[in-house]
């Protein structure tokens, strides 16, 4: 289907899962790298690939005639040949100049500036004096960092006080430029591919969070658990969910930059609820590795497309949930955890076929899909395990249903449906919306729960029991209402505000002080496209029955004078 041919500086993991595409799609890639046996030239021994530096000029223009378009795996490349070579009309993608930009991380940032991207300040430090200026300036800690050559956290120092300063030169690889910058007081790291078509089309996969230890990316999870909080801290957060701000800062940031293909952009989510960007990779990236199984079209299937100006795949994930662990060099250790990921149900293993493992080397990296974010956590909590037995990092989870109540006076009835949730492991929250004394409060709370990733409202409310009905009018969701009994009327009155909706805004009703069924229906709500729910669900029914089966035994055994019973 496709005549042209591409060229790709670098065969690495990156070029590897390139080729793979490409071999699906009966592309032509021809890879430019030293070691014969490379990665990337792994799965394509048919292919004529190059042998010799993707630095090197003279190999570069070899490989420029041979094929229709350039591309990279790897920004560290030589760009003053390929702006020679795009002058005389080679096709490269990204373009030399967005490279170049990309490679001097603090032109990066001034570029950026430009466009009103959301950043960290930073100040140029040619020297010991503008290294010492910015610790007046930024307060302590800040940031030092490498402009150029600088990845995986090699490249920046922490400067944690005035007694850092005369050393901190020295702690970054001589004679390269650096820069500070202020420190960064995030949350939690964001990360978002961005696909940008040379018909000038640009797509963004899923916003993911991303943890890193030692500062190398270790686990990924799609889409970012971003959504804990009723509400936001600004009219901006009501009114546009955090990971459409994220989607947004990345995306107006790859639209300022020229070329096609897939660009990773890190980002930072604010204390705040802000979003502050990191930097680019001009490139498919780690955190876009989920992509091959999670998404309708990978970061690199994408890429090629882009590059070639065919239509862009859908980047919807076609899973609801997925995470990503990367396998790195930890000697005996290495592969225990791939070893176990045969075992575990959703779960994918992609070797690099790297000769040489050396710690902290990027040797390969597991999948996991699920039916929701809960289930990709047990099925990765093994192999995490199996790699650092002593890494019990609480990993984020978005509520998948909210309990609101409009009084803490209602906590004691609602307390049973969190006791039901917690036992079944579903995510959720809890707090106070109040009808009449937070009337703004609520609006938001309805208008962005779906939003953020909520899936079913449990609504407590007492006296008029406005609550549900009018979250069940802000909010698309399903609310279950549950009346709470009053002072006067021992919840009946509260019973009919609830039940009595007009048409067009459905509440379901249980019984009164009844939170417990309450949260076992919003279960079997779940359950109906989350099917590890409706399994523990049909666990409870069964527990329910034998509890019944063996009352009953008892019962027949000791007769009904002796027989003590539990009053509930």
């Amino acid at each position: 289907m496709e005549s042209r041919k591409v060229g790709i500086l670098g065969g690495g993991q990156l070029g590897r899962m390139v080729q793979e595409a490409a071999s699906r799609l009966n592309i032509s890639l021809t890879i430019l790298d030293e070691p014969a046996d490379s990665p990337a030239k792994q799965v394509n021994a048919l292919q004529t690939h190059l042998q010799g530096s993707f630095k090197d000029p003279v190999k570069i223009r070899e490989l420029a005639a041979t094929v229709d378009v350039i591309t990279v795996e790897i920004e560290h490349v030589d760009t003053a040949v390929l702006k020679e070579l795009e002058a005389s009309g080679k096709s490269i993608h990204p373009t030399p100049a967005t490279i170049t930009l990309i490679q001097d991380k603090y032109l990066q940032k001034q570029h950026l500036a430009k466009f009103q991207i959301p950043l960290a300040d930073s100040l140029d430090c040619p020297d010991q004096e503008a290294i010492e200026n910015a610790g007046r300036e930024f307060g302590y800690p800040f940031m030092l960092k490498a402009k150029t050559m600088a990845y995986d956290g090699k490249g920046n120092y922490v400067v944690k006080s005035a007694d850092d300063l005369k050393d901190a030169r020295s702690k970054l690889a001589p004679g390269v430029p650096l820069y500070a910058e202020r420190w960064a007081k995030f949350d939690r790291e964001l990360a978002v591919m961005v696909v940008r078509s040379v018909t000038g089309e640009v797509r963004s996969y899923p916003v993911v969070e991303t943890v890193h230890k030692n500062s190398i990316c270790h686990l990924v999870f799609a889409p970012a658990q971003v959504g804990r909080g009723l509400t936001g801290t600004s009219d901006q957060t009501f009114s546009q969910s955090i990971l459409e701000r994220a989607r947004k800062v990345a995306e107006n940031a790859i639209t300022s930059l020229s070329g096609a293909g897939v660009f990773g952009v890190e980002m930072f989510l604010m204390q705040d609820g802000s979003i502050v960007l990191n930097e680019i990779a001009p490139r498919p990236h780690n955190s876009g590795h989920y992509t091959i199984e999670a998404c309708h079209t990978s970061q690199y299937e994408n890429h090629l497309r882009a590059i070639l100006g065919l239509p862009l795949g859908s980047t919807a994930m076609k899973v609801q949930a997925a995470g990503m662990l990367n396998i790195l060099g930890a000697g005996d250790k290495t592969y225990e955890a791939c070893e176990l990921a045969y075992s575990i149900p959703g779960t994918t293993t992609h070797l690099y076929g790297k000769k040489e493992c050396k710690a902290g080397r990027k040797m390969g990296h597991i999948t996991v899909a699920g039916d929701s974010m809960q289930e990709v956590h047990e099925r990765l909590l093994p192999m995490v395990k199996a790699m650092d037995p002593q890494d019990s990092s609480p990993y984020n989870l978005d509520p998948l249903v909210s309990i609101v109540m409009g009084s803490d006076s209602d906590l004691k009835v609602m307390e049973a449906a969190a006791q039901i949730l917690t036992k079944m492991s579903v995510p959720f929250e809890l707090s106070l919306v109040s009808a009449h004394r937070t009337p703004e409060r609520m609006y938001h709370f309805g208008r962005m729960a779906d939003k953020r990733g909520v899936k079913v409202v449990i609504a407590g409310a007492g006296g008029a029991a406005h609550l549900p009905g009018m979250v069940a009018a802000l909010t698309p969701l399903p609310v279950i209402g549950v009346p709470v009994r009053g002072s006067t009327l021992d919840g009946v009155d509260s019973l009919h505000s609830i039940v009595q909706m007009p048409r067009g805004v459905p509440v379901a009703t249980v019984a009164i002080n009844n939170s417990t069924n309450a949260a076992l229906l919003a279960i079997r709500m779940l359950g109906s496209f989350i099917p590890s729910y409706l399994d523990k669900m049909a666990k409870y029914q069964d527990s329910m029955e034998k509890e019944v089966l063996a009352k009953i035994d008892t019962l027949d055994r000791v007769g009904w004078e002796k027989y003590e019973y539990i009053k509930h």
